[in-house]
C-alpha cells in the first residue's frame, strides 16, 4: 500500500546447528564431568578442543567448536513458512525483511496490495528484481506464492460497490484478509510466520490540525487495524511457537511536524497494539508478537510524505551512530525476532534506528553550533 511510514541487513546465512538448550546442556555436562574426574582432565569430553583449566579456585569455561560443529550462532529458520503482507516492490522494508527470511531457510509467501499487483509480478518475472533477490550464497530468494491482498477489508461484506467494480481490482479475487487467510490454509495448511509491512494515510501531508476524520480513520484502519485483523485471520493457521512481527516509526511517541494525516496516531496504536496482541495471542495460541521502530528509509512508498531525504539526512546527523541506515539491518533484526533466538521476547518494540530514538538533542541545532 502507498504512503506507509517512513520506516531500512545484512543477510544471515541458514547453515546447520545445535539449538541453544542443546549447546547449554553439552557445556553443563563437560563441566559436571570435568569437576568430577580426580585424576586431572584427560577425559575432557570430544566437545573440547582443549583441556578446562582453572583460574584460582574457580573453572574458566571456553565455548570451544569441536570438529564437524558449526561456527557461531546462526539463525536457522528451515522448515518455517513466512506470508509478509505488504510487498510491492524490493526497495522497501518488506522486502528486505522477505530476504533475511529467505536467506536462513524460510519459505516465502506475500501479499500484495491488489493495485500493484500485476506491475509486481511482471517485474519478477520479467527478472527486473534478480539482483535484488540475490542471496549470500548466490541463489535468488524463491517467492513461492504471491496473493493479492487490501488489509483494509476484512472479508467481501465489507468491500464497497465502488471498489469491486474498480478496474484496478479487475481479475483479482480473494483478496480481502479473511480470504487470503482461507487460501494460504488451502495452499500450504499452515504458516509459522506473519509479517505486517504496510500502512496508509491518504491525507499524510496534512498537519493533524487539518486532516479530516474521512482520512484520519482511514490511516488507523490501514495502518493499524489492518495488523490486528491480519493476526485474527491467520492465528488459527500459524503453528504454536510462531511469530508476528510488524513495522512502527518513532513519531508514535515523539512530534514530528509533517508526519500527518493521522499516521502518527496509527502508530502509536499499532505499538499499544502489539502488547495487547501479544498477551492474547500468546495465550491462545502460543505466538510471540513484536514490532520493530525503524528509522527512516528512502523507500517508494516513503516518499508521499514529502520530506524523507531530509529525515533521512536528520538522521545521519544526529543518531549515536552516525551511517546509513540500512534496509538490510532491519531485516536482520526481523530475523532474529522471529526466530528460537528470541523465543522469550514478545510484546516488544525494538528500534532499529542507529540509536536516533534515545536523543533529546538535535546536535546540529544553530543554538548548539553556534
Amino acid at each position: 500500500m502507498s504512503a506507509s511510514a517512513a520506516a531500512g541487513m545484512q543477510t544471515v546465512a541458514a547453515r546447520p546447528c545445535i539449538s541453544v538448550s542443546q549447546g547449554m546442556l553439552a557445556s553443563r555436562a563437560a563441566v559436571s564431568r570435568a569437576l568430577s574426574t580426580t585424576t586431572g582432565f584427560a577425559s575432557c569430553p570430544k566437545i573440547c578442543s582443549r583441556p578446562l583449566s582453572f583460574k584460582r579456585s574457580g573453572v574458566v569455561v571456553r565455548a570451544m567448536s569441536g570438529e564437524g560443529a558449526s561456527q557461531g550462532l546462526p539463525i536457522d529458520l528451515r522448515g518455517k513458512r513466512a506470508f509478509i503482507a505488504g510487498i510491492a516492490d524490493d526497495n522497501g522494508y518488506g522486502w528486505a525483511i522477505a530476504k533475511a527470511l529467505a536467506a536462513a531457510g524460510a519459505e516465502i509467501l506475500v501479499g500484495t496490495w491488489v493495485p500493484a499487483l500485476n506491475i509486481f509480478e511482471t517485474s519478477l518475472r520479467r527478472g527486473k528484481f534478480d539482483e535484488s533477490r540475490k542471496l549470500p550464497d548466490g541463489s535468488l530468494m524463491d517467492i513461492v506464492k504471491v496473493y493479492p491482498l487490501d488489509a483494509v477489508y476484512d472479508s467481501l461484506e465489507d468491500v464497497p460497490e465502488d471498489v469491486k467494480s474498480n478496474k484496478r481490482y479487475a481479475g483479482s479475487s480473494n483478496w480481502t484478509v479473511k480470504e487470503v487467510a482461507e487460501s494460504v490454509k488451502n495452499d500450504f495448511g499452515s504458516i509459522d510466520i506473519l509479517v505486517h509491512s504496510l500502512a496508509n494515510g491518504p491525507e499524510v501531508t496534512k498537519p493533524l490540525l487539518e486532516t479530516s476524520r474521512r482520512g484520519y480513520l482511514a490511516a488507523m484502519s490501514a495502518s493499524s487495524y489492518s495488523f490486528v485483523s491480519l493476526l485474527q485471520h491467520f492465528l488459527p493457521v500459524m503453528n504454536p511457537g510462531g511469530a508476528s512481527i510488524s513495522l512502527t516509526y518513532i513519531a508514535s511517541e515523539r512530534a514530528i511536524p509533517g508526519y500527518g494525516g493521522g499516521m502518527s496516531s496509527a502508530k502509536a496504536a499499532l505499538e499499544s497494539d502489539t502488547r495487547v496482541l501479544a498477551f492474547e495471542a500468546g495465550r491462545k495460541g502460543k505466538i510471540r508478537v513484536n514490532t520493530i521502530s525503524a528509522g527512516p528509509l528512502g523507500s517508494r512508498a516513503a516518499k508521499a510524505i514529502g520530506f524523507i531525504e531530509k529525515m533521512i539526512e536528520y538522521s545521519y546527523v544526529n543518531a549515536p551512530l552516525q551511517k546509513e541506515l540500512l534496509a538490510d539491518e532491519v531485516g536482520n533484526t526481523a530475523a532474529f525476532l522471529v526466530s528460537p533466538l528470541a523465543s522469550a521476547i514478545t510484546g516488544s518494540t525494538v528500534y532499529v534506528d542507529n540509536g536516533l530514538n534515545t536523543m533529546g538533542l538535535a546536535v546540529d541545532s544553530p543554538t548548539i553550533t553556534s
